[in-house]
């Protein structure tokens, strides 16, 4: 047998200690018996449907952990937010703060609420929270909104297409008068048009008020669609509602210098006392610190590049009841440092796809409203700022963790705190 490396070994290892052929053929084959455990299918909370799902769920898990008697008094508030629900998770919540943002539309002292299990994370942006005061507070500009949905048409060919392109550029006033017939809220606010061969897609961009939007979108644009498919001169081979390109929990470069939610960039200067004493490090650590590791984004492939907004993100998303799987495209930005001519640290952070509201989803319910609530935050006319208070505790966090590394500070905080 010839000499394996590393990690060849590692890769190989699943088929060295695996059974026979016929064994392996057995073991990955269909099966299709009944499954033991078959639940009531409705999509409605009602105590028949809780009680006959937990009848067979008692027996292998504690139900007072999922069900217990906050979330039975509660359960009718997440009708429209849950299906085959059998209780809630409950997750520790921690305050970082106060986070002072001088927005164009966030103006307060903030303490943030951000719902985690990963140990030494809210103590972190609660340091970078605290440095950031300190300093004044983070100057935070929400600088463009808008969510897309980007139906795609497929044409025997490009004269087809063409020939439909054409049409739809004269149709822009009739399909924003379909699209906000189906919402009081939301506004179609441009539309854009990519050709590729025979197929043509149609970026569809709306504004969406205080709520995150994403359903008012899909309601919106299907209304469009169908309507395009009744109206066209030009009959599509193929077509669906969506077809890829508005990066709906995707990463995308396309959105790094356009939008996707709400774009907002954020800015502090720290003179370098401050940032001895908070972070116990050096401006021009904390500098070299980001050049070298925006070389390493950029040999990973990253878009955009940035230590950890994520964290911060995924932590204010699930405390606030915000789309948590939005994570993926919100965590796309560019995070820079440099010296001032006085030799203070300047540290910006700009993000392109914030996707936050303050009504609608789960914003009502019981818990994320509460954390809403804690930073003034909840209902209508406060997601640009709910916005600009998530930029400003990601520039938290990025302080915080790239003073760490500088000052050696990172292991050893967990080390402490996650053990």
């Amino acid at each position: 047998m010839p000499k394996l490396n590393l990690s060849q070994r590692g890769r190989a290892s699943c088929f060295t200690q695996s059974p026979l052929t016929d064994e392996l053929e057995q073991l990955l084959s269909s099966r299709f018996e009944r499954p033991s455990l078959r639940l009531t299918p409705s999509p409605y909370i009602s105590e028949k449907t809780l009680n006959k799902r937990w009848g067979k769920l008692e027996s292998i898990t504690d139900k007072s952990q999922l069900l217990d008697p906050h979330t039975l008094d509660n359960a009718e508030a997440y009708n429209k937010n849950i299906e085959h629900f059998i209780g809630t998770v409950k997750l520790p919540v921690g305050l970082a703060g106060p986070l002072r943002v001088n927005g164009l539309h966030a103006k307060e002292d903030y303490l943030v609420p951000l719902a985690t299990t990963e140990a030494a994370l809210v103590a972190s942006y609660n340091r970078g929270a605290q440095l950031i005061t300190a300093a004044g507070g983070a100057s935070a500009m929400l600088l463009n909104e808008g969510v897309t949905r980007t139906p795609v048409f497929a044409f025997s060919n490009l004269a087809q297409a063409g020939q439909f392109v054409a049409w739809v550029v004269t149709q822009y006033d009739h399909f924003k008068q379909v699209a906000e017939s189906t919402t009081s809220h939301g506004k179609l606010h441009d539309i854009n048009i990519n050709v590729e061969g025979n197929r043509v897609y149609l970026v569809f961009e709306f504004h969406t008020g205080d709520a995150s939007g994403q359903n008012m979108v899909t309601i919106a644009t299907n209304e469009v669609y169908h309507y395009i498919l009744e109206h066209s001169p030009v009959v599509p081979k193929t077509s669906f509602l969506d077809g890829n390109l508005s990066g709906d929990k995707k990463p995308n470069a396309h959105t790094l210098r356009h939008v996707r939610g709400k774009k907002v960039t954020a800015e502090v200067i720290l003179k370098r006392e401050l940032v001895e004493k908070y972070l116990h490090t050096t401006p021009e650590q904390m500098v070299e610190f980001g050049q070298m590791t925006t070389t390493g984004a950029a040999l990973s492939g990253g878009i955009g590049v940035n230590a950890h907004y994520a964290n911060a993100l995924a932590a204010l998303y699930i405390a606030c009841g915000q789309d948590a799987a939005c994570v993926s495209e919100s965590a796309v930005g560019i995070t820079r440092m440099e010296l001032t001519d006085k030799g203070a640290l300047y540290a910006c952070v700009t993000l392109p796809n914030i996707m936050v509201g303050t009504v609608g989803g789960g914003t009502g319910l019981p818990s994320q409203k509460a954390c809403l609530d804690i930073m003034g935050l909840f209902g209508n006319g406060k997601a640009k700022a709910l916005a600009e208070v998530a930029a400003s505790i990601c520039l938290a966090g990025e302080l915080s963790i790239v003073g760490a590394f500088c000052a050696e500070h990172f292991s050893r905080a967990h080390q402490k705190l996650a053990r």
